[in-house]
């Protein structure tokens, strides 16, 4: 059941002062930085679902009847060519939604959205999304930072997938991931890695053992674990820290990762 934020002490008379956040314990975190009063609205409306990995959250071209804002679940969002690749244009976790076609005018997109971390998320139809956007408040506001963040990251993988070795680009889908997940753990097989970064399995299985060589990480068949963070940092092209940068920017410190995470 999805219970409403609990009731914190009454703020003070002066005008100015900043609504307080909805409650520290909601998972995502563009919903965490809703007023208490605003998330309250949307109660009536959120419901909980369960991803598992390999589901479909929407296809390309068809119509979307629901928003999605992930909690502990991370989509990729991926384009498919017509001879079957795939290359991955975005990744969304606990920072942001799935479905911006939805409030930014449009309701078809041209890529689909798949789930790579199995985990839950929280959806709302499409009717109440307009709804509450018709109030122009704070909903609105931070769907459109989080639109711009989401495309710089969009960007930045293009510019990355062009200009950078395999290596950086794993790094930085990595780094990327590890800022979306609460879990442990991360089961990950070549092919998929593969599929999102748009090169050969081969490439692949170079890159992690180089990373691996290194101490940054441990690769296991279909599970990979981040040993030396710092070290994946360093290893990384810019575009991960222009992502994260911009990301912080736009929407504050709204994908804090646990840090000293051991996946295996």
């Amino acid at each position: 059941m999805l219970l409403a934020p609990s009731r914190e002490p009454e703020e003070s008379n002066d005008s100015m002062a900043r609504p307080k956040p909805a409650h520290s314990s909601i998972q995502n975190g563009l919903l965490a930085k809703l007023s208490r009063a605003d998330y309250g609205r949307l109660v009536p409306h959120l419901e909980p679902i369960d991803f598992s990995r390999g589901d479909v959250v929407y296809e390309a071209d068809e119509p979307q009847s629901y928003i999605y804002f992930p909690t502990t679940s991370v989509v990729s969002l991926v384009y498919t060519t017509k001879d079957g690749a795939t290359a991955e244009m975005g990744l969304v976790g606990k920072d942001g939604v799935v479905g911006v076609a939805l409030f930014m005018g449009g309701r078809t997109r041209p890529n689909r959205a798949l789930v790579q971390v199995a985990g839950g998320a929280l959806r709302m139809k499409a009717k109440a999304l307009q709804a509450e956007l018709k109030r122009c408040g704070p909903l609105l506001r931070l769907l459109l930072r989080y639109t711009q963040a989401l495309l710089t990251q969009i960007s930045q993988t293009a510019v990355c997938n062009g200009l950078h070795s395999v290596e950086q680009r794993l790094c930085r889908w990595l780094l990327l991931c590890d800022d979306r997940v609460r879990s442990g753990e991360l089961a990950l097989t070549q092919a998929l890695l593969a599929g999102m970064l748009g090169v050969r399995r081969e490439a692949v299985t170079a890159a992690a053992r180089k990373l691996q060589a290194a101490k940054l990480i441990r690769y296991r068949r279909g599970k990979i674990g981040i040993l030396d963070r710092r070290g994946l940092e360093n290893r990384a092209c810019e575009c991960y820290h222009v992502v994260h940068r911009e990301t912080v920017r736009l929407l504050g410190d709204n994908i804090s990762s646990a840090r000293a995470l051991m996946w295996w």
